[in-house]
């Protein structure tokens, strides 16, 4: 994952997913390639 530095709307569009489409984060984050801790925080 690197740095850490993601745009705010990767940010929004992971959230979005996870929220508002009921998608869970393990596939969520499996996609770009980020790790599921990080989208938890």
């Amino acid at each position: 994952m690197g740095t850490g530095n993601y745009s705010d709307e990767f940010k929004r569009d992971a959230v979005q997913q996870i929220t508002v489409r009921g998608y869970p984060v393990r596939e969520v984050s499996r996609r770009p390639g980020v790790s599921s801790h990080s989208l938890y925080k």
